[in-house]
């Protein structure tokens, strides 16, 4: 064997830039992948157990092929070119939101990303416990202080 001989491969390399690769709407590519194998796995079923109106569904088939072909050719590719353009649409208002956020709730978001929803409210929940009960405790003093004075005569009433 040569040294310069590479390994030669089967398969083809699949190779996707960035820009081809859809950011925030390829679920729905996946999506209409499925369904259309789903669909196509349906046809195939129905056209094998067609018995007798199988030769029509055939030549039927072939006229479809035939007619269709040409303009699927053409236009195979506008709906992933839509689901492109919509995709950056998507991408530029993200990014316009993105800029407008205050910095706390993208804090809040990355954290439910993170750590879910649960833990970032029982989080934010004890960060507002551990901020806010000083403040409760002084005002409920200070209530207190204030009531005293009239709490005594009544208290004297009583006794």
């Amino acid at each position: 064997m040569a040294e310069n001989d590479a390994p030669v491969t089967n398969q083809p390399e699949k190779i996707e830039s960035e820009e081809e690769r859809l950011k925030y709407l390829e679920f729905v590519q996946v999506a209409v992948l499925h369904a259309v194998l789903y669909a196509s796995k349906c046809y195939g079923y129905a056209k094998n157990n067609s018995g007798p109106l199988k030769p029509g569904v055939e030549t039927i088939e072939g006229t479809l092929k035939t007619v269709v072909g040409s303009a699927y050719d053409k236009f195979h590719d506008v709906p992933v070119e839509v689901l492109k353009f919509v995709d950056r649409k998507v991408d530029e208002s993200v990014n316009k939101f993105d800029s407008r956020v205050p910095p706390f709730v993208k804090h809040v978001s990355n954290e439910v990303k993170t750590a879910g929803v649960v833990e970032t409210a029982s989080g934010l929940a004890k960060t507002a416990y551990t901020k806010l009960e000083p403040v409760a405790e002084h005002y409920a003093v200070s209530a207190w202080h204030a009531l005293i004075p009239l709490v005594s005569p009544v208290n004297r009433i009583f006794q």
